[in-house]
């Protein structure tokens, strides 16, 4: 037996105000063996809250665990001819002041009770509902609320993110009131020499207040050495009538039997810690969110080659551009809504939320570079993110993104990234037209593998190896071999894969060596996906060559160069499907 886990000095001096996630209500017990039997245990947790006026926090702390825990439920009612509605919670009568952050809903014998988080809270915050999460939508979709549940689909836990909650409860000027009670209980050996049950220890500090204690029980949970009244009633005449009507019992027509019955079975002890506990969750001094108060600059970005900084405030007075690291781009990238589209060969837009895209273009370095002043007009938890990828200017700012920004004449070029599913189709429609079928095949994964085929995975060899392993997906990979096979009469005992096979039907129109040479580079990219795990150095280095990729360059440069040469081999073999004067097919 563990004194410290009745005692529960841990959870006694532990402030609820500190926490990162705060139940706003909550029904959870945790527990093993049967109640009663030698070698229970249990331990529960419930809480229930309101959030009070500031000037009313004197007038709640007249109230606890029975007042505002779980044996509350929420509902409207009618007091004296006045109509309270559920989300009211009257601290005394007439006094329309606290609010109920979660609602509870009752259910019945089939539907199980729900509960609802205040719709006020929701939309101050901007929340989206999502299944049994509350979203932030405008800051990444970043969990905010959560309800957790049994097995059987009962609502145990609501808890919200402080630094939300403390926004709300400053704008509406109000704190949170949490009443809790943890239960935890033992069933033990009734050998046991136990203190507590001579003597229950207990005590109080502020709102709080705990004990420990100890019964004697028989095995089942009756009180030890305990005897139960059990008490009979009934009426003395028969009901004989088809359709009887009872009078009310008396003395004349009741008939009355009682006797004891005396507990009995195995001597246990019940060890009980129980702990009452009413804390307050502070408001946070502003409120960004749900009033829109403005904050001092928190986040700040190198400026020049000295390493000045400068915060959102002067970025926006705009001249400027900023320079980051290219890894930034996957990390905004992945976030939910976020967006990555190209505008010329080297610039475009990038967002990491719905409707929040910058303008960026890459330099000669292969690093990202932003207006300065559309960096300052980013919401803060956006800054926050481009700011940890942020460098001291190096390489200049990219020249199409000048050519844009500063000049006005945007770059008449295309980013390899964008045309890539553009040629993949034009291969596909090309084969339709001269054979009458496709011969890559579509898969659930395209859509995702043609978004994060881009540049900015380069970042290194192993990031290099890995979009040409994507490449290498959305070309060798999907290539339909039967079809392939199909077209180019290929022998029954012929083992080609699936550029083999490409290559014989291309040497349909363009002859074998022309096929060939035109197929070297998607050889290459085929080669590279595990270039940095498993080709020797002599031969990443042919690979490489023959994709087109400058070892000399940034990385990101190379990413480049590899998609260039994959594009471009994809036109030349379309190009070469739709020649007019076709080969005769050769013997086999």
């Amino acid at each position: 037996m563990d004194k410290a886990w009745f005692e529960m000095a841990a959870e006694r001096k532990g402030q609820l105000d500190l926490a990162a996630w705060i139940p706003l209500r909550a029904v959870q017990a945790r527990s093993i063996g049967q109640s009663g039997s030698l070698g229970f245990k249990e331990d529960f947790f419930g809480a229930g809250s309101i959030a009070v006026p500031l000037a009313s926090r004197k007038e709640a702390e007249r109230l606890g665990w029975m007042e505002i825990g779980i044996m509350r439920d929420h509902h409207q009612y009618i007091d004296d001819g006045r109509y309270v509605p559920a989300d009211i919670y009257e601290l005394a009568e007439g006094s329309v002041s606290a609010v109920p952050l979660v609602l509870e809903q009752r259910g019945n014998t089939e539907s199980l009770e729900e509960w609802h988080l205040h719709q006020d809270l929701v939309i101050s915050l901007g929340l989206a509902r999502e299944v049994d999460k509350w979203l932030s939508i405008n800051e990444g979709y970043v969990d905010v609320a959560r309800l957790h549940r049994s097995a059987e689909g009962k609502p145990i836990l609501l808890e919200i993110r402080t630094e939300h909650l403390k926004d709300y409860l400053c704008a509406r000027e109000m704190a949170l009131y949490v009443a809790s009670y943890r239960g935890r209980t033992a069933i033990l050996d009734g050998g046991q020499d136990l203190s507590w049950a001579e003597k229950p220890v207990s005590g109080s500090i502020g709102l709080d207040r705990w004990e420990v204690h100890a019964s004697a029980i028989h095995e089942g949970g009756m009180p030890f050495d305990s005897s139960i009244a059990v008490l009979q009633i009934g009426r003395k005449e028969a009901v004989a009538e088809d359709v009887p009507i009872l009078s009310l019992p008396t003395d004349e027509n009741a008939k009355v039997r009682s006797w004891t019955r005396k507990a009995s079975g195995k001597k246990l002890i019940r060890v009980q810690g129980e702990l009452w506990r009413c804390e307050w969750i502070e408001p946070a001094p502003h409120s960004p969110r749900a009033r829109g108060d403005e904050l001092p600059p928190t986040v700040f970005f190198f400026t020049d080659t000295r390493g000045s900084r400068e915060s959102a405030a002067s970025l926006a007075a705009g001249g400027r551009w900023l320079w980051f690291r290219p890894d930034v781009m996957t990390t905004l990238a992945q976030y939910r809504g976020g967006t990555l589209d190209w505008y010329t060969r080297d610039t475009g837009s990038i967002a990491c939320s719905p409707g929040a895209g910058v303008h960026f273009g890459v330099n000669r370095l292969g690093l990202i570079n932003v207006y300065a002043k559309d960096i300052a007009l980013l919401p803060e938890w956006q800054q926050r993110i481009w700011s940890g990828f942020n460098v001291s200017p190096d390489g200049g700012v990219s020249k199409e993104l000048l050519a844009s920004q500063a000049e006005g004449e945007p770059a008449d070029t295309q980013a390899p990234e964008d045309s890539l599913p553009k040629t993949l189709e034009l291969i596909n429609r090309a084969c339709i037209e001269e054979f009458g079928t496709r011969i890559l095949r579509q898969h659930e994964q395209l859509e995702t593998l043609i978004e994060k085929t881009h540049r900015f995975r380069s970042l290194d060899l192993s990031g290099l190896c890995s979009l040409a392993k994507d490449l290498a997906r959305l070309t060798a990979d999907s290539l339909d071999l039967v079809a392939l096979k199909t077209i180019a009469r290929a022998p029954r005992d012929s083992d080609w894969r699936s550029l083999k096979a490409l290559e014989h039907v291309v040497a349909l129109r363009v002859g074998a060596e022309k096929a060939h040479s035109l197929l070297g580079p998607l050889v290459g990219v085929y080669e590279l996906r595990h270039a940095d795990a498993h080709l020797p150095s002599s031969d990443l280095e042919a690979s490489l060559k023959l994709v087109g990729v400058d070892r000399a360059a940034p990385y990101v440069h190379q990413g480049v160069m590899l998609l260039e040469t994959c594009v471009s081999t994809l036109l030349k073999i379309a190009e070469a499907l739709k020649q007019t004067e076709a080969l005769a097919p050769r013997n086999h």
